[in-house]
């Protein structure tokens, strides 16, 4: 019995850096995401994006991105610029500074040409908005699954995600726009930066209630949330060491934000050279099986 459907899997990628002796760190995670263009007979055309944090962007001139292609060959990497000849920034955020996404168009057609498998969540298909999440009857102690790469555990030889559980711990203040974030109690680690989180398909619920069936993308994760604890000098009963520890929860902002930066680029992206859009035969299922 699936719970995330397997193309999910292949949506997700491994974001990395150079350091100064050439070599590479894989020290995030990011996944493609597809803005419904239009029609076209029997097939759709998306406009691909990677989506991450704007965190894991700043400062870098150039990031890695680790694919892998069909078959049994070993994962590629791909570098995408960041800033431009004029150091002007390749990628986009959202106008709130306190949104942490960031995204940058990708060329799904080259992709498509060196024999790269990947795959990329439909802005059509696969969401699920905060309207909808409330509409549902999402709430907390749902399920959710978190996709990324923990403590840069890329695999070896192929590309192959982690996938942690964890449930909604809480959410009614951002679904009613008291906040821009909400809670999921799992543990997340330094590489899960920009991971996508999905929610967990049920088929039981409590009386008068309806289960949510679906896996959808329901936000990104942003950060751990931290808790310090101090130690007290016995002797000046001042403190003298801030320790801070990992909650256990993480920070995740809502896949709502994702959508609005995507609105806003046809009328802000004038000057940067466009990627050409991928077009796909048919939707790929949106359920899994239960």
């Amino acid at each position: 019995m699936a719970l995330i459907p397997s193309f999910f899997l292949d949506c997700v990628v491994a974001i990395g850096f150079e350091n100064p002796d050439g070599s590479r760190q894989y020290a995030a995670t990011g996944f493609l995401y597809g803005n419904f263009i239009a029609q076209e007979g029997n097939g759709k055309t998306y406009k691909i994006y990677l989506v991450t944090n704007k965190h894991v962007f700043n400062d870098s001139k150039i990031a890695w991105l680790r694919f892998n292609p069909e078959g049994d060959e070993p994962a590629r990497e791909y570098d995408i610029v960041l800033l431009d000849r004029d150091n002007n920034r390749t990628w986009k955020t959202h106008p709130d500074p306190d949104i942490d996404l960031a995204i940058i168009e990708i060329n799904a057609t080259f992709l498509k040409s060196q024999g790269i498998r990947f795959e990329f969540f439909r802005s059509d298909q696969h969401l699920i908005t905060k309207a909808q999440a409330a509409e549902a009857g999402i709430s907390e102690g749902d399920g959710v699954f978190v996709l990324g790469f923990p403590m840069g555990m890329i695999g070896e030889k192929r590309n192959f995600v982690i996938v942690k559980q964890g449930a909604i711990a809480r959410i009614r203040d951002a679904l009613t726009g008291n906040a821009k974030e909400f809670l999921v109690d799992t543990s997340i680690f330094p590489g899960n930066s920009g991971g996508p989180v999905i929610s967990r398909p049920e088929i039981v619920s409590i009386q008068g209630t309806q289960p949510y069936s679906r896996s959808s993308l329901l936000g990104i994760v942003a950060s751990y949330v931290p808790y310090q604890d101090v130690a007290i000098s016995m002797q000046t009963k001042r403190p003298r060491v801030i320790f801070e520890e990992n909650s256990g929860l993480a920070s995740i902002v809502l896949v709502d934000y994702l959508v609005e930066i995507v609105d806003a680029i046809p009328a802000v992206l004038e000057h940067v050279n466009q990627q050409p859009p991928v077009e796909v035969p048919q939707a790929l299922p949106e359920e899994p099986s239960t």
